[in-house]
């Protein structure tokens, strides 16, 4: 083949090669941007969007409020509700009892023969809710498992005993401590869902 025929073909070649890549680079997708603050909020939302249909979160956020909410269903669902009587701010005033007692009393725990006295003291609103409080669930829960439980003011809150003449009790009285004592016994929502019916006025217990 002459020289100049080859290179002829040569440029054809080239030529070719060059229209092909063109045509390639105009059908190719849009590379996708760098994925900024815009756009991550858009993915998520996007991401949001595709959740299954139906589905919504269980928990409502905050346990008083879920404790009210869960009332105020049972309420709700009874036709014999008397909404005359129904009180659920005490309930909420019981709540705020319960949050302080559990979060911010101090207890000092003594083991006494048979099980544990325990000084349970507190400031301004803390106190309060212990005087309501302690008494009240002492009164509830003795003479359960054999328990003796006694509740007497002091000056800075409540001391509260609790003894067992079994030594298993004893024990489990003092692995329990304050806060399990204070915890025992299934009284708590039949109270709760009394309180809110307003069958007992404002007292906690």
């Amino acid at each position: 083949m002459p020289i100049r025929t080859a290179a002829r073909a040569a440029a054809m070649v080239l030529a070719s090669i060059l229209a092909a890549g063109g045509a390639a680079a105009q059908t190719a997708p849009p590379t996708a941007p760098p994925m900024g603050h815009g756009s991550h909020h858009a993915g998520h939302h996007g991401s949001m969007a595709a959740s299954p249909a139906g589905v919504t979160p269980a928990m409502p956020g905050q346990d008083a409020f879920g404790a009210i909410q869960e009332i105020v269903r049972i309420l709700d669902a009874d036709p014999a509700t008397d909404w005359s009587k129904v009180d659920i701010e005490a309930l909420r005033r019981h709540l705020i009892d319960m949050n302080e007692v559990t979060l911010n009393a101090t207890a000092v725990a003594t083991p006494v023969e048979g099980g544990a006295r325990f000084e349970v003291s507190g400031q301004g609103r803390t106190l309060e809710a212990i005087r309501r409080m302690v008494p009240a669930h002492a009164r509830e829960i003795d003479g359960m498992d054999g328990w003796t439980v006694r509740a007497e003011p002091a000056p800075t809150g409540v001391v509260l005993t609790a003894t067992a003449a079994d030594p298993r009790q004893a024990a489990k009285i003092r692995g329990l401590g304050f806060i399990g004592i204070m915890a025992r016994g299934n009284h708590h929502q039949a109270h709760h869902l009394a309180m809110a019916r307003g069958e007992f006025g404002h007292r906690c217990h």
